[in-house]
């Protein structure tokens, strides 16, 4: 299914843990871990600090990446069907919507909802 391109590429699943740096006050801040759809490490990174600015007061510059892991399908020899719930905005508004892909690998089904 590596002939499959869209403009942002065949999408990977990765698990990227990262925490605010240490300071002198907080040696051991919390880490956060996510799983997290993008076609290379730089834009899951990019994405994971995205969000880390719109959930918890933490940018780039005060933070830091503890681990970031390709997470691949054990099984991928059987076609499954996979659910996916997605919102997104339009100039009437937000929207909820269900799509459901055919694929051997959730990364196939979610690079199909990208093309």
């Amino acid at each position: 299914n590596e002939d499959i391109m869209s403009a942002a590429g065949i999408m990977r699943q990765y698990q990227v843990v990262g925490r605010k740096a240490a300071t002198e006050e907080n040696p051991n801040p919390e880490a956060y871990r996510m799983v997290i759809f993008a076609p290379n490490q730089v834009a899951a990174k990019s994405k994971f600090w995205y969000f880390m600015r719109q959930f918890r007061k933490m940018k780039k510059s005060t933070g830091e990446i503890l681990d970031i892991v390709e997470l691949v399908e054990k099984n991928s020899r059987l076609v499954k069907n996979y659910g996916i719930w997605l919102r997104y905005d339009s100039r009437s508004g937000t929207h909820n919507m269900y799509r459901e892909y055919r694929d051997l690998k959730l990364t196939g089904a979610v690079s199909q909802l990208y093309n």
